[in-house]
């Protein structure tokens, strides 16, 4: 019976990997923070694990490198300063791919990417 339905000769899946799987290059990712002189910031922005991290009063202009394999991560960065004007970039494989600026009274900025 097993003969007729070819079913004798099973597929075996355990092995999924690729044989020639090729190596890709590291995405860099970079956030950064921007002002006039002497602006500080409180910054939150998530690592390259997912994690949030949240840091105060840092001096502008900052900025926090990331280097990863993975195929895609969520890139996020929030900061609001002590002056009237903040921007934010976020920056992929030396290509800027989101960046706002904001102009208001302790000035809150954000930029985010939802792949890379």
């Amino acid at each position: 019976m097993h003969g007729i339905f070819g079913s004798e000769k099973r597929e075996s899946y355990a092995d999924t990997r690729i044989k020639d799987t090729k190596p890709f290059n590291p995405k860099h990712i970079r956030y950064e923070i921007f002002g006039p002189p002497g602006t500080t910031a409180d910054i939150s922005y998530f690592d390259v694990d997912g994690n949030p991290v949240h840091v105060n009063g840092q001096p502008v202009p900052w900025s926090f490198d990331i280097s990863t394999t993975l195929p895609s991560i969520l890139g996020n960065v929030v900061a609001q300063g002590n002056g009237d004007m903040l921007g934010c970039r976020i920056v992929v494989d030396g290509v800027v791919k989101a960046e706002r600026v904001s102009h208001e009274l302790n000035a809150f900025t954000y930029c985010m990417l939802t792949a890379t």
